[in-house]
C-alpha cells in the first residue's frame, strides 16, 4: 500500500511495487491517494504487458517529429502538422495531455467531427493517416501502447477530385496580364508567365518547376533528382518546352533556372490571376491539362513515368478530357 502523511506542504505520498519507488506531495490526501492508485495501476500494467504506460499524446508526437519526420522531405509540414494537433482541444481536453493507454477511437472520432468544420474531408483523411503512423509506431517500436484507436474511427468522404481545364482565352489572358509575349525575360512577372506555360508542356509540379537548375537540362530531358515521391524522375521536353526555357536569362551561379521560389511563384501567379479576372484556376491545374493534352499524344505507361504516377489510377484524377471531345473521337 501506499504510505501518506502529512507534512509542510500538503501531503506526501510514497509507493513501492515491483521493484519501483516514487513519491510525490498534493496539496490534499485525496489527490495523493487518487495519484498512488494510479501509479500502482500504471506499474502493474507495464510489469504485466511490457508496455510504457502513462505516456502522453504530446510525448508521442514529439518522438516522432524527431525520430521518423525528420527523415522525409515533408518534414517541415509534417512537424506543422503534429504541432497543431498537440495543442487542438477537444471538448475540454487538449489532444496533447491525453495519455496514450486512455486514448479512445470516440475521442478521436469527436477531434474528426471538430476538424470538418474548418477543413475537407482530404485534409483530415491526410491527418488520420499521420495520426495512423504515430500510434503505430508507438505500439510496434516504443511498446507505449495496445492497438491504434485510429483503426475504429470512420473516415471521411474525400471531396470529388479537381476537373478544371484551362482554356487557350485563359492562357492568352494571364500572359498578358504578367507581360510576357513570347519575348526573353526581363520580370519575375515574366518568369511566372514562362513557368505556368512549361507546366502546361511538362506537367511538372511548381516546387520541381522552381528547383530546377541549368545542370537539370540535359538536351531535351528534364532531370528531377529529387520529386514528391522521394523518387528520381526524367522529364521529356517537347519542342515547345525548349523554347520556353531559351527566354529565361542566364541565371548567377547557384541559383535556380526560373529565379523563383515556390512562396514567390505561387503570389505572383495569385495576383495576375486576379488581374486577368480568371477565376478558379490554381497553378496545379496546370498538372490537370498537361496530362489532358499529353494523353493524346503518349500511352498510358509513357504517360505515367513522364508524370511519375506510380498507380495508374492516378490518371483518372488528371485526366480530364470532356466528353464533347470524346465523342469527336468516336467520328
Amino acid at each position: 500500500m501506499a504510505s501518506i502523511v502529512k507534512c509542510a506542504g500538503g501531503w506526501r505520498v510514497q509507493i513501492a511495487i515491483k521493484g519501483k519507488r516514487e513519491s510525490g506531495t498534493y496539496a490534499t490526501k485525496a489527490q495523493a491517494q487518487a495519484w498512488a492508485a494510479m501509479r500502482e495501476t500504471e506499474i502493474r500494467t507495464e510489469a504485466a504487458t511490457g508496455m510504457v504506460v502513462g505516456k502522453t499524446c504530446r510525448d508521442a508526437f514529439e518522438r516522432y517529429e524527431k525520430e521518423v519526420s525528420r527523415t522525409k522531405r515533408g518534414f517541415r509540414w509534417e512537424a506543422l502538422r503534429l504541432s497543431g494537433m498537440t495543442k487542438t482541444v477537444v471538448g475540454k481536453t487538449i489532444f496533447g495531455d491525453v495519455k496514450l493507454n486512455e486514448l479512445t477511437s470516440d475521442f478521436l472520432g469527436q477531434w474528426r467531427d471538430s476538424r470538418l468544420k474548418t477543413v475537407t474531408g482530404s485534409t483530415v483523411n491526410r491527418d488520420l493517416n499521420l495520426l495512423s503512423h504515430v500510434f503505430t509506431t508507438a505500439q510496434r517500436e516504443w511498446g507505449w501502447m495496445g492497438d491504434s484507436p485510429t483503426k475504429g474511427v470512420h473516415r471521411p468522404k474525400n471531396p470529388a477530385p479537381r476537373d478544371r481545364r484551362i482554356s487557350a482565352d485563359e492562357i492568352d489572358r494571364l500572359c498578358l496580364a504578367l507581360g510576357f509575349d513570347d519575348e526573353p525575360v526581363r520580370s519575375k512577372n515574366q518568369a511566372v508567365a514562362v513557368a505556368f506555360l512549361f507546366a502546361i508542356e511538362t506537367a511538372m509540379r511548381a516546387g520541381e518547376i522552381c528547383a530546377l537548375r541549368p545542370e537539370n537540362i540535359s538536351g531535351r530531358v528534364a532531370i528531377l533528382p529529387m520529386t514528391k515521391n522521394g523518387t528520381k524522375r526524367d522529364v521529356p521536353l517537347s519542342t515547345r518546352a525548349i523554347e520556353l526555357l531559351s527566354f529565361l536569362p542566364t541565371p548567377q551561379e547557384g541559383e535556380p533556372l526560373f529565379g523563383l521560389t515556390s512562396a514567390s511563384l505561387d503570389a505572383l501567379f495569385r495576383k495576375a490571376r486576379g488581374k486577368s479576372l480568371v477565376e478558379g484556376m490554381t497553378f496545379h491545374d496546370t498538372r490537370h491539362e498537361a496530362i489532358t493534352r499529353l494523353a493524346k499524344k503518349l500511352n498510358v505507361l509513357e504517360l505515367a513515368r513522364m508524370v511519375g504516377h506510380r498507380d495508374l489510377r492516378m490518371l483518372q484524377i488528371y485526366y480530364n478530357e470532356t466528353a464533347e471531345k470524346l465523342a469527336e473521337l468516336l467520328d
